[in-house]
């Protein structure tokens, strides 16, 4: 029997899950106005609603992962005396922040 991992968002999942089907629902809408040749700076509108909406979950988790993950590594850290999985998962974050600012 394996349990399932709990990560930052884990308390806020539902409220992800709600938002990424709304999100969903959006671009499912902006296919239909680019299939029925809707006005180009209306679908432009819609994509940008969608790339706001993203940014904002993206941010939602990046801030849950430096809440739960790297705070439970520098914990690990402080007991253990060993930086290794603090360095981690701070290189994880940056990581994370560089892709977001593609």
């Amino acid at each position: 029997m394996t349990t399932a991992a709990v990560h930052g968002y884990t308390s806020d999942k539902a409220a992800y899950l709600r938002r990424l089907k709304r999100i969903e629902g959006q671009v499912r809408g902006i296919a239909r106005m680019v299939d029925e040749d809707q006005y180009c700076i209306d679908i432009l509108t819609q994509v940008a609603a969608v790339n706001s909406a993203m940014h904002a979950v993206s941010l939602g988790l990046l801030e849950n992962h430096l809440q739960h993950c790297v705070v439970a590594a520098a914990h690990e850290a402080g007991t253990s005396g060993s930086s290794v999985a603090i360095d981690a998962k701070v290189k994880e974050a940056t990581q994370a922040i560089s892709r977001l600012l593609r």
